[in-house]
C-alpha cells in the first residue's frame, strides 16, 4: 500500500493551494487527487472560436496584496486586466445601479416612494423588533431592514432565482459579508453623492480567463504532485486509508475541497443526508459576431418572468470587439434540467432585454454546476460543526466553498489553506 504525509481530495483553487503552501514550507510529500481530466474544478476556462470563457464568470477581488503579487509573479506573460466593476438592475425597461437597496431613488417616483416608506417604517421599528421577536432566517432578514417593498421589487424575487429555494430555509447570515447592506443614512446620502462601492467594487481578470490564475497556483505544485483522473472513493479513517479509483492510500493528513454532503458520506460517518441543500446554476456563454452595449460588467434579473438571474460581459471586461456573454440559470438541486428549451429561452430573454439586437450567435457553451450555491442553514452550520470535529481528531480537513458548506470569495479559499498549512509547522 502507498503511503503519503498529506493527501489532498480536489485540484481546484483550495486543494492546489493546499498543495503550493506545502511545498512552500519545504514539504513535498503529498499528492492531490483530480476525478477530473484537467485541474480548476469550477474555475475551468474555455475558448472557442477567438473567445474566452470560464465556466462561470470567476473575478478576483483581492484583500490581501501579497497573495495577488504572488499570483502575478506566477504568470509573467499573461496581460492581467484591472476592472472597476460596472453593474447594474434590470427594472421594466429601466436599468438602475447595483446595489439595489442604495438606488431606490432611480426607481420610477411611485415605487421609490413606496420603497422609502417601507424603508423607513422597517428601520424605525428594527430596535424594536429584534427584542421582541430577531430575525429567525434571511428571508425575515431581509424584510426586517429593508421593508416590503424593496424586498418584493428586487431581494426576493432575485435571491430566490439565485438560490432557487425558499429564502425562509435559509440562515440570516447565509451571504455572510457578500451581502451589500446598507442604513437609511447610506441610503439617503446615495440620492446626492452615489456610492456604490462593496466588496467586489473593482476585480482582476486574466485575459487567458480564470484558468491562468489555477495555472499560477499550480506552477507552485510539485511536478507529480497531482494525479488526475483519479477520484476518491471511500475513507477510512480509523486505519487512515484511502481508497480511489486506482488504489490505497495510506495518509497522516487528508486534506478535502470536495462537497462537504459527498464526502461526509465517503467517510462513512452517520449524518442526516436531508440536512444539505444547494442549488444547480446552468451556465450558458454565448458568442456573437459584433458588438452590443458598452459600458456594463453584469446586470441583475429580477422579474421572474425572465429565465436568467444575470449575465455578463466578458467583451466588456476584455475589451474586445465581439459581444461575448456568460447567462446563469438558476435550478433546485433535484431538477431535471432541459438544456435546449432552456437555451432558447435564454436567447428569447436576451432579445427581449435588448441584450442582443442585430447579432448574430457565432459561438457557444454549457455546463451545469452541481452544487452551485450552498444553502447554508442552522441544521447545515451545526451537522457541519459536529461533523468536522470527527474528522478532524483522525488528522482530516474539509475546507473551501464547498469543503466548508459556505459562501466565500476565492481569495479566501488560499486564504483558509495556507492558514491550514501554516498550523501544522
Amino acid at each position: 500500500m502507498e503511503s503519503v504525509r498529506t493527501l489532498v481530495v480536489g485540484a481546484g483553487i483550495t486543494g492546489l493551494a493546499t498543495a503550493a503552501a506545502l511545498s512552500e514550507r519545504g514539504d513535498d510529500d503529498y499528492l492531490v487527487l483530480e476525478a477530473d481530466a484537467e485541474i480548476g474544478g469550477w474555475c475551468k476556462t474555455v475558448t472557442s472560436d477567438g473567445f474566452v470563457w470560464d465556466y462561470s464568470g470567476h473575478f478576483f477581488h483581492f484583500k490581501h496584496p501579497d497573495i495577488e503579487k504572488w499570483l502575478r509573479d506566477r504568470m509573467p506573460t499573461q496581460r492581467i486586466r484591472t476592472v472597476d466593476k460596472k453593474s447594474f438592475i434590470a427594472y421594466g425597461a429601466d436599468r438602475i445601479d447595483f446595489p439595489f437597496q442604495k438606488n431606490i431613488h432611480q426607481l420610477p417616483q411611485g415605487d421609490f416612494i413606496d420603497c422609502l416608506h417601507d424603508l423607513y417604517f422597517a428601520r424605525s421599528s428594527d430596535v424594536k423588533r429584534a427584542a421582541s421577536a430577531p430575525e429567525g432566517n434571511f428571508k425575515e432578514m431581509l424584510r426586517a431592514r429593508f421593508g416590503e417593498s424593496i424586498c418584493t421589487k428586487f431581494l426576493f424575487p432575485y435571491n430566490e432565482k439565485l438560490y432557487a429555494c425558499d429564502l425562509a430555509l435559509l440562515d440570516k447570515d447565509a451571504m455572510g459579508r457578500f451581502f451589500p447592506f446598507a442604513d437609511l443614512t447610506d441610503i439617503v446620502a446615495n440620492m446626492k453623492r452615489p456610492d456604490n462601492a462593496s466588496y467586489n467594487a473593482s476585480f482582476t481578470y486574466p485575459e487567458g480567463g480564470a484558468i491562468e490564475y489555477v495555472r499560477a497556483i499550480a506552477s507552485a505544485v510539485r511536478a507529480d504532485g497531482v494525479a488526475l483522473n483519479e477520484g476518491l472513493v471511500s475513507v477510512d479513517l480509523e486505519r487512515k486509508v484511502a481508497s480511489t479509483t486506482r488504489r490505497q492510500i495510506r495518509f497522516e493528513r487528508l486534506v478535502s475541497s470536495a462537497p462537504f454532503n459527498r464526502f461526509a458520506a465517503l467517510c462513512r460517518l452517520d449524518h442526516d443526508p436531508s440536512v444539505w441543500a444547494w442549488n444547480k446554476v446552468l451556465i450558458f456563454n454565448f458568442g456573437f459576431d459584433a458588438k452590443g452595449q458598452k459600458g456594463v460588467h453584469w446586470t441583475y434579473y429580477p422579474a421572474r418572468e425572465t429565465v436568467f438571474y444575470r449575465v455578463g460581459w466578458y467583451d466588456n471586461i476584455l475589451d474586445t470587439d465581439r459581444l461575448s456573454l456568460y447567462v446563469e440559470i438558476g435550478f433546485p438541486r433535484d431538477a431535471t434540467i432541459d438544456v435546449e428549451a432552456a437555451r432558447q429561452r435564454a436567447l428569447d430573454d436576451l432579445q427581449r432585454e435588448r441584450v442582443v439586437t442585430t447579432q448574430r450567435l457565432v459561438a457557444e457553451h454549457s455546463v451545469v454546476l452541481d452544487p452551485a450555491y450552498v444553502h447554508i442553514t442552522k441544521a447545515s452550520m451545526a451537522e457541519h460543526q459536529r461533523l468536522s470535529a470527527r474528522m478532524r481528531t483522525h488528522g482530516v480537513w474539509s475546507i473551501g466553498r464547498y469543503g466548508g458548506w459556505t459562501y466565500c470569495a476565492i481569495e479566501d479559499n488560499i486564504v483558509e489553506a495556507r492558514a491550514l498549512v501554516g498550523g501544522w509547522f
